[in-house]
């Protein structure tokens, strides 16, 4: 029975460290850029936009398509970071125990 409690105990902190992990991804924020940093999109990393630069010299109507591009091509740059910052945490938080390609905690 004091192996159940032991148990018990270490899924408790387990629960703790994982809401702790989930609200520094939330405040945590990654920059990701394109067309040589004049569009830049800063994402939290629960992948939630929370700004977007636009050099004013891409705004031109006639052109929108590019600006779309650049705008699209940031935000996988900003994610790609992010989700490299929630590995990192992740990693940290199990010991450094690689989990199989796929399986992952929840976030």
């Amino acid at each position: 029975m004091k192996n159940l409690g032991n148990l018990m105990k270490q899924a408790k902190e387990m629960q703790t460290k994982m809401a702790e992990m989930q609200a520094e991804l939330e405040r945590h924020e990654v920059t990701g850029q394109s067309g040589a940093g004049m569009v830049s999109v800063t994402l939290n990393c629960k992948g939630e936009m929370r700004k977007l630069q636009i050099d004013p010299s891409l705004v031109d109507p006639e052109d929108k398509e590019v600006m779309e591009d650049l705008i699209v091509a940031a935000h996988a740059d900003a994610r790609s970071k992010a989700d490299a910052y929630s590995a990192e945490k992740m990693k940290e938080m199990t010991g450094g125990l690689d989990l199989p390609p796929g399986m992952q905690l929840p976030f």
